[in-house]
C-alpha cells in the first residue's frame, strides 16, 4: 500500500513518467508519432494501475483467509468480497489523496480500473488456486 501512495505523489505522475517512456519508444521506434507515444503511455499507466490492485487485493485476501485448506467456500468468497472492498476503498482514497498533488488529479476511471484490477486478482488467484488442487 506504501508503494500505491508513494506512486500516488508527483514522482510517478504522467509528465515525469512520459520523459522516460517516450525516449524509450523513441529508442525502439524512431518514426513513432506522438499521438502514439501518449496511446502507449496510458496503456501502461492504467495498466499499472490494473495490477497494482490485482497483486494488493490478492495479498489482501490471502491476509484474511483461513490457514485451513477445507474452509467452506462460502467463507471464501466472502473473504474475498472484504478483500475486494478493501482494496476499492484504498483506490479512492488514493485517488482522493491525488487530488491534493498539483501535477495530478483524482479520477473515477481510475478508480474503476482499480476495482476491475482488484477483481482480476481475485479470479487469478482462484483460479490459480484450482489447478494447483487439482495436481
Amino acid at each position: 500500500m506504501s508503494l500505491i501512495f508513494f506512486a500516488s505523489t508527483d514522482v510517478l505522475s504522467g509528465e515525469r513518467t512520459s520523459r522516460f517512456i517516450g525516449p524509450f519508444l523513441r529508442w525502439l521506434k524512431p518514426d513513432i508519432s506522438e499521438h502514439r507515444i501518449r496511446q502507449v503511455q496510458l496503456i501502461v499507466r492504467k495498466g499499472g494501475h490494473l495490477t497494482e490492485y490485482a497483486i494488493l487485493c490478492a495479498l489482501l485476501w490471502r491476509a484474511l483467509r483461513e490457514p485451513e485448506p477445507d474452509v467452506p467456500s462460502r467463507r471464501e468468497w466472502s473473504r474475498a468480497t472484504v478483500a475486494w472492498s478493501l482494496a476499492t476503498i484504498y483506490a479512492i482514497t488514493d485517488e482522493y489523496h491525488q487530488s491534493f498533488v498539483s501535477s495530478r488529479y483524482a479520477s473515477g476511471w481510475d478508480v474503476m480500473i482499480d476495482a476491475m484490477g482488484a477483481a482480476i486478482g481475485l479470479v487469478l488467484l482462484w483460479g490459480w488456486r484450482r489447478r494447483r488442487q487439482k495436481c
